[in-house]
């Protein structure tokens, strides 16, 4: 089959199902053959850690020569400018208290007219949303591979919305939705054992994450900072860092708060993030230091002048910000959770509770808090261990992961 010019899109995709079916991609399939399809139900217009590795790993992907196009809702005033072409996806706000996030409603004509001229080779679906569902839909209909990569426990968020009573429902929805891709790709092995607890039969992978060593080190740590936000060199730092909603488990953060305090352990609360739940946060610990959004070398400071850093959520499916403290020199003391579980050694790197123990956590807390020579070498072997994690082999494993689907 040759063509003396471009061929259209539905002849380019006839010729790869061909090429696929007698062998070709499994004897010379590189990546700058490659055209990828990816959905986001939030890309770059509110700024997390899911939309974050998604740019990452298209900034890798265009650099190896990949053809990428992005589908997702937008907004006029993003958060960064996105990595990659961007195609506007319709969507309507998210009900509830939610309303900073965007619901994509499904694939609109203009939308699959545009993807059937980018004939892509891999469809990668990041979030189960109707987008994602939808998303899929076109890509069975055309033996097209399919790929998800699994960001966030969406399964949790209705117990801190006082719905606890749907998670079930979601479960099966999402086994449901990785039960239909030709592949999952997780953050850790966590992740993986979740899955095949829901009864998610669909081969997994592993794309971890990396950082910014730079940026995350315990050299940044700046006490005139600290005395600047109002914390003495001798205040032992209680951090949190991350998006200030409600599922990143504030209320346990703030109960374990009033715990220390009730049992006279000495600690300044810092909080480093925003987000609609910031008042809320505030009214809980009246005492915290709030810094606010840090980003770039800011946020490293920020983070590398916390004594201890505490994060409750059971949300997290890696826990970038786990991973940032820990590179920053800071012993961890995090929920037993997903995430968490693969990033904390215990008793080496911090302390791993389980999930919602008020006095569990403040006992893990109170005991780094009384002894400094525990607390340095938490935070030296956290360092050491967040050294094995980089961006581009994180990112690698995705696109090894496409080869590996077309062949």
């Amino acid at each position: 089959m040759e063509f003396a010019s471009t061929p259209p899109p539905f002849q380019r995709r006839q010729f790869r199902v061909a090429f696929r079916e007698k062998g070709g991609y499994r004897r010379s399939m590189k990546p700058s053959d490659l055209r990828v399809a990816l959905f986001s139900g939030n890309y770059n217009y509110t700024r997390d850690g899911a939309n974050q590795a998604l740019n990452l790993l298209v900034a890798h992907l265009l650099d190896a020569g990949v053809s990428v196009r992005v589908y997702s809702p937008t907004s006029k005033h993003p958060a960064f400018p996105p990595t990659g072409d961007l195609v506007s996806v319709p969507a309507i706000p998210f009900p509830g208290e939610r309303g900073e996030y965007k619901m994509a409603v499904g694939l609109p004509r203009r939308l699959r007219r545009d993807l059937e001229a980018f004939a892509p080779d891999i469809v990668h679906v990041s979030a189960p949303d109707f987008l994602g569902h939808a998303a899929l839909r076109w890509a069975k209909r055309r033996g097209i591979a399919t790929l998800a990569s699994l960001h966030t426990r969406f399964e949790t968020y209705p117990r801190y919305y006082h719905l606890s009573v749907i998670e079930p429902a979601i479960v099966a929805l999402l086994r449901r939705f990785y039960g239909r891709v030709d592949k999952v790709m997780v953050p850790g092995e966590s992740m993986a054992a979740l899955l095949r607890e829901w009864g998610v039969t669909t081969p997994t992978g592993i794309w971890s994450r990396g950082m910014n060593h730079d940026r995350f080190k315990p050299e940044r740590r700046d006490l005139a900072w600290r005395r600047g936000m109002g914390i003495a060199d001798g205040d032992i730092a209680l951090g949190f860092l991350g998006r200030l909603v409600k599922e990143k488990g504030l209320d346990i953060f703030a109960e374990v708060s009033r715990e220390l305090e009730r049992r006279g352990v000495p600690h300044k609360v810092l909080v480093v993030g925003e987000g609609p739940a910031r008042d809320w946060f505030a009214e809980q610990v009246p005492a915290a230091v709030f810094a606010g959004f840090q980003s770039g070398n800011d946020l490293g400071r920020a983070v590398a002048s916390m004594d201890v850093f505490f994060n409750p959520s059971v949300t997290e499916t890696f826990g970038n910000v786990t991973l940032e403290a820990m590179a920053a020199g800071v012993p961890v003391v995090a929920a037993r959770a997903t995430g968490a579980i693969d990033l904390v050694d215990e008793g080496v790197t911090g302390y791993l509770v389980p999930p919602r123990q008020i006095q569990a956590y403040a006992d893990a807390i109170a005991r780094i808090v009384a002894e400094p020579s525990l607390r340095d070498s938490l935070g030296a072997a956290g360092n050491a261990k967040a050294a094995g994690y980089n961006w581009d082999t994180a990112n690698q494993a995705v696109l090894d992961a496409y080869l590996e689907l077309l062949r």
